[in-house]
């Protein structure tokens, strides 16, 4: 199976998403988001999952005025736990298989 990876400069987070740069690297120094690619800022290249996340976090930080060291945490937990209804949807339909 191929997997397909999008992948997302700055300069299109900012344009599509609605990001300052500032806020951009104010999740890459939290562990928001990871740089895939690109030494420089203006070099940085995204997974397109990025623009998703990024959006989480910049509702959490004004909304609910969190800071950004407890939503690089709140992300990781979210992160961790789309993961795991992933496996378990997985799980699910292997196990319909062997009961049907």
């Amino acid at each position: 199976m191929t997997e397909i990876v999008l992948w997302v400069s700055v300069q299109e987070l900012c344009q599509c998403g609605g990001f300052t740069e500032q806020i951009i690297v104010e999740a890459v120094d939290h562990g928001i988001a990871q740089p895939a690619d690109g030494n420089d800022i203006a070099d940085w290249m995204f997974d397109a999952t990025t623009a998703h996340w990024l959006r989480k976090a910049v509702r959490l930080h004004h909304d609910l005025e969190i800071d950004w060291i407890a939503i690089s945490m709140v992300v990781d937990l979210l992160q961790k736990n789309e993961v795991l209804e992933q496996q378990s949807r997985r799980f699910e339909r292997q196990l319909k298989r062997f009961i049907n």
